[in-house]
């Protein structure tokens, strides 16, 4: 039996002498300390936001010996391990005195030492349990401490400890619990403070009152007696900020408040949630800091003042034009907003007007149209699928005849619609798709009104877009990651054409007949900006480039709810101001150099539509004197009604009040014929002529006098006609 017993207790030494061979390392153990939280740095290694990834625990980053406060270290080292300086891992000294105590039922300090402690928080199967430890752990815990004491210096294992052990509910390491139960770093801990966190050691989810005993018994030891006063009400509000468990050891957790993550920079949260993905992980933003903040701020000022106007909601992009490198990223308003935590840099909003130049550019590249050319921003019905469409300018005025820089300066949108038709929707979707806006549905989908910015797009999209027209038509994918590769850009639009387009959006002159020459939109260094409006001013936008950056501003409700009186110079603009004059407050900026191809002419209008200018071209379309088109330069075509139209009857107007008036272009004198048959109509002094509707599918066809086909098409009336009543005879 004694044999039996000799070999098992052996057997026990071999195991604990093994278990204590294979101490880590200091590095290692410190190096595998993961914080709950995970860290965004900007460009220059400066913090701009914590995110907490781990529910189970709250620990933030490892802190050095000599960062931790001297009076924390001293009132460790008296109340849990007064030789820890002397002992060599084992206080045998307090062991003895610890068995005395136990032989005669007398309370005595604890005899585990600092060391042993630690041995119990580096491997799992060694921490302390209910029901005690095993005897087995117990000679593990004294082989691992003296082998940490041998590989180990004493500053080492007291850092590690500090680092590793848990204080209350889900705080582990005093970096967190000064962060979450004092607000301040372990540095600033005073003799108090210090003496409290050593008590939680002991007793982690004691009561308030049992905690604040035992920190008042550790103060009287260091002569601090009148420190006590008050310590119990002090004690329970402080512990209301961490998780305790409940009495009788329930599972049950009080949730603990992020008290920590409150004194943490506050920059990026947005941005954060996008890139951090592990906790302990630390990820380098492309971002700057300073500019992070003055971005933030001046968004927030700028919709404090609004919060009348019903808008309470905006985000702000700025990008590198050279590297698309993100230099901010602000999603939201932050306290002004019922709903901070959507990002307004990549949530789905409809375009408005923002989407004009791409529109322009492609027709300036087609050589379709110069920005010489004049449109006409006149009434225009057009058909399509789900009936007729028919575009409003912003201010319900028509201006006639104007210039392609005008019409794109000032944000008409006739103009725009009537171009579209020449382009096509699906040419449009096209080149939209290729410069990363990812639309859901195809052009055909969107139809005439995606020229006026139906489609839901990206603050973050719509941006690089500009960034491309910036870079003069190349297009790459933004980074916000240093260790992100950058993209080669490539060549998406004509550089000639983009250079024109920028050009139009840094004219004044250009957007006065709208806005006016002095708006939020001007700037002291040259830059290039357009303004967008969304239905029921839903959305606004104001996004822009000078030669060096890319400013994207949204505003409005993350809700969709409308916004009141609020226009794109007046919700957007003003914030896309302060940030682009922020970004060149020393200067930097340049004018884009003119590419080789462009062309610079001298331009005058016939009648002076508009005042003569120089203008810019692409090859083989530049020309001197714009002129009116005469009825002979037009291609002779009818151009009311159009193909396919669908004509409802009024059945309240009677019927010999209501006409349709049939008009051509191109012919003066044109014949006129309906399902085969001549109108009797007298034309019009411009060839029109008045008919009266009648229900049924309808061939109207318009020839020379010489009976030479120049236009056909087909329309439809719809709608009952008035019937007079029949006299009824008496009898």
């Amino acid at each position: 039996m004694r044999l039996r017993q000799c070999c098992a207790a052996l057997a026990l030494l071999l195991s604990a002498a093994g278990t204590a061979s294979a101490v880590p390392s200091f590095s290692e153990v410190q190096q595998s300390a993961r914080s709950s939280d995970a860290s965004l740095l900007d460009r220059h290694g400066e913090l701009l936001q914590q995110l907490r990834l781990d529910p189970s625990e709250r620990r933030l980053s490892w802190v050095a010996l000599d960062t931790i406060s001297p009076a924390l270290r001293n009132a460790l080292i008296a109340s849990e391990d007064r030789r820890f300086y002397q002992h060599s891992g084992v206080d045998w000294s307090a062991v003895a005195a610890s068995a005395w105590g136990n032989l005669w039922n007398t309370r005595t300090r604890g005899a585990s030492t600092i060391t042993m402690q630690l041995a119990g928080l580096l491997y799992d199967d060694l921490r302390r349990k209910a029901a005690g430890r095993t005897v087995l752990q117990k000679l593990s815990q004294i082989f691992i401490a003296e082998s940490l004491e041998r590989q180990w210096r004493k500053d080492q294992i007291l850092e590690a400890y500090l680092n590793l052990v848990s204080f209350r509910g889900e705080v582990v390491g005093v970096h967190a619990l000064s962060r979450v139960l004092f607000g301040k770093h372990p540095s600033g801990l005073d003799q108090t403070e210090a003496a409290l966190a050593v008590a939680l050691i002991r007793a982690p989810n004691a009561t308030p009152r049992k905690v604040a005993e035992r920190a008042c018994a550790i103060l009287k030891e260091q002569h601090a007696a009148s420190e006590c006063n008050g310590l119990v009400g002090r004690t329970e509000l402080l512990l209301a900020k961490v998780g305790a468990k409940r009495d009788r050891g329930a599972a049950e957790v009080v949730a603990a408040q992020d008290a920590s993550s409150q004194l943490a920079p506050q920059l990026a949260p947005h941005l954060a949630r996008k890139l951090l993905k592990t906790p302990g992980q630390q990820v380098v933003s492309t971002l700057d800091a300073a500019t992070q903040r003055f971005v933030k701020d001046a968004l927030h000022r700028q919709l404090a003042a609004l919060v009348s106007r019903n808008i309470e909601d905006g985000a702000v992009i700025v990008i590198d034009n050279a590297s698309g490198d993100v230099l901010a990223w602000v999603g939201s308003s932050g306290s002004l907003s019922g709903a901070a935590q959507v990002d307004g840099v990549v949530a789905l909003r409809q375009a408005g007007s923002t989407l004009k130049p791409f529109l322009y550019e492609l027709a300036i590249e087609k050589k379709w149209l110069t920005a010489a050319s004049l449109l006409d921003d006149s009434p225009v019905n057009l058909t399509t699928s789900s009936g007729l469409y028919i575009p409003q300018n912003y201010d319900k005025q028509f201006k006639g005849l104007v210039s392609l820089r005008t019409a794109l300066g000032s944000s008409l949108n006739i103009p725009a619609v009537r171009t579209l038709v020449m382009v096509t929707p699906t040419r449009l979707f096209d080149r939209l798709q290729s410069l990363g806006f990812h639309l859901r549905e195809s052009g055909d989908y969107y139809g005439y009104s995606l020229a006026l910015g139906s489609a839901d797009v990206s603050l973050l999209a719509l941006s690089n877009a500009y960034r491309a027209l910036a870079n003069q038509g190349r297009y790459s994918e933004v980074r916000t990651r240093m260790t992100q590769a950058r993209v080669q850009a490539q060549p998406v639009m004509d550089d000639g054409a983009s250079f024109i387009v920028g050009d139009i959006l840094s004219d004044r002159s250009a957007r006065a007949r709208t806005f006016g020459l002095e708006n939020a939109l001007a700037t002291r260094i040259w830059t290039a900006v357009k303004t967008g409006t969304s239905k029921d001013m839903r959305d606004n936008w104001c996004v822009g480039f000078s030669s060096r950056y890319t400013v994207g501003v949204w505003v409005g409700n993350a809700s969709g709810a409308p916004m009141w009186d609020v226009s794109g110079v007046t919700g957007a603009a003003p914030v896309w101001q302060e940030v682009m004059q922020y970004l060149h407050r020393d200067g930097g900026a340049t004018t884009p150099r003119k590419p080789q191809q462009v062309k610079a002419q001298e331009i005058s209008y016939e009648r002076q539509l508009e005042v003569a200018r120089t203008e810019y071209f692409l090859p083989e379309t530049q020309q001197r004197i714009v002129r009116i088109a005469s009825v002979n330069d037009l291609v002779p075509a009818i151009t009311y009604p159009t193909r396919g139209m669908l004509v409802a009857i009024d059945p309240d107007i009677p019927p010999e009040r209501q006409r349709m008036r049939f008009a051509a272009q191109g012919v003066q004198q044109g014949v006129w014929l309906l399902d085969g048959k001549p109108l009797v109509s007298k034309p019009g002094k411009d060839g029109s002529v008045d008919w009266m509707p009648w229900p049924g599918r309808h061939t109207l066809v318009l020839q020379d006098r010489k009976g030479v086909l120049l236009d056909q098409l087909q329309f439809e009336v719809r709608g009952a006609v008035l019937r007079p009543l029949k006299t009824q005879k008496a009898g």
